[in-house]
């Protein structure tokens, strides 16, 4: 007699390792913290930027904690890196974006430079994940990053709740509004426009620790 198929939500279920959960807290942590952006933009409470900033730090908790638990259960799968850059790029791509945006950057020019921000972190992962095994050393290990690493974008993080705290968001950002042509763009924007810059450049190389 056969023996009944899987069902494939069964299968995927039991292709998980404990890292794996892991890497999906951080996925939620981005996910909540974009949810929370927008309610900000909504409803202008505290707590809800509060929140959006507060999560991006404990994804990054939970990024380190992914590759440490794989390391010591020794459980690396093509999987796993693939869930790793798509939970990064929700943490540490869009959910600055959307904290950006939120805190009010807003204009024409601000929107294109975070969606470029975005694209350059999405690139930067793609990147890696096609180039690892060349980067690699004999243990499997990566030598070094081609770029800064995503997760670098929590420096922005910190300078919007630097803003948050100063009470100067909205119209009241540092440095003020400029209007290159037709458009807005907060000069504080720039910031994440050379952040993406900085994560897709291939002559810049940091040691991976």
């Amino acid at each position: 007699m056969a023996t009944p198929a899987r069902p494939p939500h069964l299968s995927m279920i039991r292709g998980f390792h404990l890292a794996d959960f892991l890497t999906l807290g951080n996925a939620a942590c981005g996910t909540t913290s974009v949810f929370a952006a927008m309610a900000y933009v909504e409803t202008r409470h505290a707590r809800a930027l509060l929140t959006a900033i507060v999560l991006l730090p404990v994804g990054l908790v939970f990024d380190v904690l992914d590759g440490r638990v794989a390391r010591w259960r020794q459980r690396h799968s093509a999987m796993g890196r693939e869930l790793d850059s798509l939970a990064d790029v929700i943490s540490f791509g869009v959910a600055p974006a959307a904290l950006a945006y939120g805190a009010g950057m807003r204009g024409g020019w601000d929107v294109v430079v975070l969606i470029y921000f975005v694209c350059c972190g999405v690139s930067r992962l793609a990147r890696f994940n096609v180039t690892a095994e060349a980067l690699s050393t004999d243990t499997g290990t990566v030598k070094y990053f081609e770029g800064t690493p995503i997760p670098s974008s929590l420096v922005l993080v910190a300078i919007v709740a630097g803003c948050a705290w100063l009470g100067r968001l909205g119209d009241a950002l540092p440095l003020g509004t400029v209007h290159p042509g037709v458009g807005t763009l907060h000069p504080l924007a720039l910031l994440w426009f050379a952040s993406g810059s900085l994560m897709i450049s291939k002559t810049l190389r940091i040691p991976k620790l």
